[in-house]
């Protein structure tokens, strides 16, 4: 049975530039004043004192008992920080004005792409919408996809959102949210097709993008024998091309960007029916962030009330099958 899918037109642009590398993290150091100082470089060292010891002992008490004050008098506060050191991560308790810093490779729409110099797409939706309800602000940080991990990793970032598949490698070195978007593949066909499900492709050949999800999916799909062949293109648009022209009966591409090809081909092209995948997209974390806790509840709230649905129909063109 078929689907309908409410046409209109997407706000992405077709093709994007490559993401350029994000810009250079930021470290802060701090500075203490201290009598007969002299610079070494970047460093301050201090001249040793001609000072008796009993004097030195004097000071060190009253250095002692100074700095024992001061801790106690800070202890339950939550005073922002700006930056973070090495081996440290920023979180709700230590946000600089309220503020995380979110890594993305804003050049994959519809989940993240920046027509107007400004980044939008369904996962900077998602985010900001979280950010509102746990209380903090995002400054987005455009960055390669492969640089990611290791940044956070590393602590160069609070959090990443990416479109970002969560994975027992991946999970060895960074956290994840809970997941919000299911990365399924769609059967497409030609809307004249008599294809009306995968169980009619038993006899049919099907194209993907060579290397693809979609080239992986339809190898299982194969060896199941639920398909005839398998027709790989050095590009979708060329699979696209041969379901044109008769060449092949459906393609399996990204359910995500299924419906971006839908309104290009005017009617011509029709959504047959999702094909699970079982991977999903996570918010990405260094190890041990106070951050994974309130993006949870926050992210259960969007799920629970609608939210998601509402931004699920605006980016991707249809609405959920299931929620993750």
């Amino acid at each position: 049975m078929r689907v309908g899918i409410p046409r209109k037109e997407m706000s992405y642009p077709a093709n994007l530039p490559a993401a350029g590398s994000g810009r250079n993290h930021p470290f802060h150091s701090g500075r203490v004043r201290l009598e007969g100082r002299k610079r070494e470089g970047k460093f301050t060292v201090t001249r040793r004192s001609r000072s008796h010891l009993p004097a030195v002992f004097v000071l060190a008490v009253a250095v002692a008992v100074t700095l024992g004050l001061l801790v106690g008098c800070s202890a339950g506060t939550d005073e922002s920080f700006e930056g973070a050191a090495p081996g440290e991560t920023t979180g709700p308790a230590g946000m600089v004005d309220g503020k995380i810093t979110v890594a993305s490779n804003i050049a994959y729409p519809p989940f993240e792409f920046s027509p107007k110099g400004e980044p939008r797409g369904f996962d900077i939706d998602l985010m900001n919408e979280i950010a509102k309800r746990a209380g903090f602000e995002v400054e987005y940080e455009n960055v390669q996809f492969d640089t990611i991990v290791r940044g956070l990793d590393t602590d160069l970032f609070d959090a990443a959102i990416s479109a970002m598949t969560i994975t027992k490698e991946r999970e060895q070195q960074i956290d994840f949210s809970d997941p919000y978007f299911n990365a399924d593949q769609a059967l497409l066909a030609a809307s004249d097709s008599e294809v009306q499900s995968v169980d009619d492709l038993t006899e049919a050949s099907v194209g993907v993008q060579a290397g693809s999800t979609g080239q992986i999916t339809a190898e299982e799909l194969l060896d199941d024998e639920q398909i005839r062949e398998i027709i790989p293109y050095r590009t979708i648009g060329k699979a696209f091309l041969a379901l044109e022209d008769e060449k092949v009966e459906g393609v399996i591409y990204d359910l995500s960007a299924a419906h971006g090809k839908i309104v290009e081909s005017n009617g011509e092209i029709w959504f047959v029916e999702p094909i699970s995948t079982g991977e999903q997209y996570g918010i990405a974390f260094p190890k041990d962030s106070p951050l994974v806790d309130p993006v949870n509840q926050a992210l259960a709230e969007i799920k629970d009330d609608g939210t998601y649905d509402k931004l699920y129909e605006k980016w991707i063109g249809m609405p959920s099958e299931e929620i993750p």
